[in-house]
């Protein structure tokens, strides 16, 4: 596949969008987008838990995140001071973090699986005032705050050392009126997960959210409302929008899971109206539906083979996409053939394409017209183009004011026009779509001089059987590619209860990934990882991303190995 752009290709595209939805086109920031959907419906419920034993309404949620922004600003926050928030997808999230838009003040998100100098850096570098966590959490927080004994931290649960209660900060009188913001004021410091060097504050403003949170609630069809399940870190753009941005605009029903373990479990009773999910999910859904038509009788697997309508009607509803209006699958490289399976089930699943520089807002693929295996078209607003090199570039409303104390970073990220480098190359084709094909610097080039894709590689080994759970692509400068396999301890379990024929299943699956590469795709040797590899560590970020240097750096003993045996 080619990575240079064909000349017919090198456009903005002009293909029509979807409209974004009237309630986020009329808001001008955060809190008037808030404060007009607590008007129109203030006792539907905005986020509850899957049992609905604990549910705010808009109005609710509204008075205890006015409380809970007084008593920040009784320990000291106030307009533009930075307030770390490093919570689970619970009720306490959303609070603490509309509290601190309400005071002017800017959140920034902390992943749960942040290490203590992980905090420390965000710590530092976004100049936290205060932070809120819980329990669970609080000792990675209090390890990366140690140097910041001018930082408060607000914990959930009573009684934790070094915390102040929640409960005594929520007992402040409701703040009255919220800070007056502009569009153009700093909404929120997202600190990007990075597959490869120090984590860098993204800079974005209320009118960059509320255009991105417009736009996807406009591709989504969720302007009259619905229900979405709040499961990704929240610390992750893409999430935060999903069910955090776009639920304000919309007025949507949001139910938390804080185990994203239990999705799976939360999907059938939720029934959601939108879903995002990263690759790995599909994988193991599709790897779940399949096990589970296996257990059937001969009759019903025929059906399903034959993917009679019935059927899969009603296993769209027992998997809990029964009302789903769309699917939308993005964060990592997907399988087209992944996608097909789920567009077999009648499920409208489709790419959609972002970063956290944009507020992962940049193009997808309307219900009505998925482009299997294309990152779709661009959104409202947004101009998409392909420069000389191949890379994508991008300029719209949604794009970041900045890197935090980073101008020079800054700049390089922008071209003299505005457009926005994004890192990825692609192409458009006639009809607007943008296909994506790699990571401008992950773009592997052997010793013969043939450009290669390792996602692609990775992508299609993965597809060979459900018990690969990561693989690692090594090829740059080689004569051929070696591979890292990671079984998938969900389907194969922990290494010293793999079972006895997994090395031969393992063979099998790869073999059957290689044969949908060309030759010198194919994966000639791979090392078989007994680690489990956990999100947020060297190996992956916290929404399964691979970081590529980080495997190479810590398993560079075995790779030397694959390719020193003849």
């Amino acid at each position: 596949m080619p990575l240079a752009p064909r000349g017919e290709d090198r456009h903005m595209t002009a293909v029509p969008s979807p409209s974004p939805s009237p309630g986020a086109a009329t808001a001008t920031t955060l809190a008037e987008a808030f404060a007009t959907t607590v008007a129109a419906q203030p006792d539907a419920v905005a986020v509850r838990t899957l049992d609905g034993s604990t549910a705010y309404s808009w109005r609710e949620l509204d008075r205890q995140a006015r409380r809970f922004a007084s008593g920040l600003a009784g320990l000291g926050v106030g307009p533009g001071d930075s307030v770390g928030v490093m919570l689970t997808n619970d009720l306490p999230f959303y609070v603490a973090d509309l509290a601190a838009v309400f005071l002017g003040a800017v959140p920034v998100p902390i992943y749960a699986t942040a290490s203590p100098e992980q905090i420390a850096h965000v710590a530092e570098d976004a100049h936290l005032k205060a932070a809120v966590t819980q329990e669970s959490l609080a000792p990675s927080l209090l390890a990366g705050l140690e140097d910041r004994s001018d930082c408060p931290v607000v914990c959930v649960e009573a009684g934790v050392f070094g915390t102040v209660p929640w409960a005594e900060v929520a007992a402040a009188e409701p703040l009255a009126p919220v800070h007056a913001a502009a569009p153009d004021e700093l909404l929120t410091i997202i600190y990007t997960s990075g597959t490869t060097g120090a984590s860098k504050g993204v800079e974005l403003t209320h009118g960059a959210v509320l255009a991105s949170a417009a736009a996807v609630s406009g591709f989504a069809g969720m302007q009259e409302g619905g229900t979405v399940i709040s499961w990704l870190p929240l610390a992750h753009i893409a999430e935060r929008v999903a069910s955090y941005y776009m639920a304000i605009t919309c007025g949507l029903e949001v139910v938390v899971c804080p185990d994203p373990k239990r999705v799976a479990e939360y999907l059938p009773q939720v029934q959601p109206s939108f879903f995002f999910a990263v690759p790995r999910f599909w994988e193991k859904l599709r790897g779940g539906i399949e096990a589970k038509v296996a257990g059937l009788p001969e009759e019903a697997q025929e059906a399903f083979a034959a993917r009679e309508p019935g059927l899969m009607g009603g296993l769209r509803q027992l998997i809990g996409f029964g009302e789903l209006k769309v699917a939308a699958i993005g964060a990592a490289p997907s399988d087209p053939e992944l996608i097909e399976f789920f567009h077999e089930l009648g499920v409208p699943l489709g790419e959609i394409y972002g970063m956290t520089e944009n507020a992962a807002c940049c193009t997808a693929n309307p219900r009505d017209a998925i482009r299997i295996g294309s990152a779709g078209v661009p959104m409202p607003g947004t101009e998409v183009r392909i420069a000389a090199d191949g890379e994508v570039e991008m300029r719209g409303p949604v794009l970041m004011r900045g890197y935090r104390g980073l101008p020079d970073q800054t700049a390089d990220a922008f071209t003299v026009d505005g457009f926005l480098r994004t890192g990825d190359i692609g192409r458009l084709d006639d009809d607007g779509y943008l296909w994506i094909f790699d990571r401008k610097k992950d773009v592997m080039i052997n010793s013969g001089g043939k450009n290669m894709s390792p996602s692609n590689i990775e992508a299609a080994i993965k597809s060979g059987g459900p018990e690969i759970g990561h693989v690692c692509v090594v090829g740059d400068a080689r004569a051929y590619n070696v591979a890292l396999v990671v079984p998938d301890p969900d389907v194969v379990g922990l290494p010293h209860e793999w079972p006895a024929d997994l090395e031969a299943r393992i063979a099998a699956a790869v073999a059957a990934g290689n044969a949908r590469l060309s030759r010198v795709e194919q994966v000639k040797r791979y090392h078989l990882v007994r680690d489990v590899w956990e999100p947020g560590s060297d190996l992956l970020t916290p929404t399964l991303k691979l970081r590529r240097p980080g495997a190479h750096r810590l398993y560079a003993t075995e790779i030397d190995a694959l390719y020193s045996a003849e």
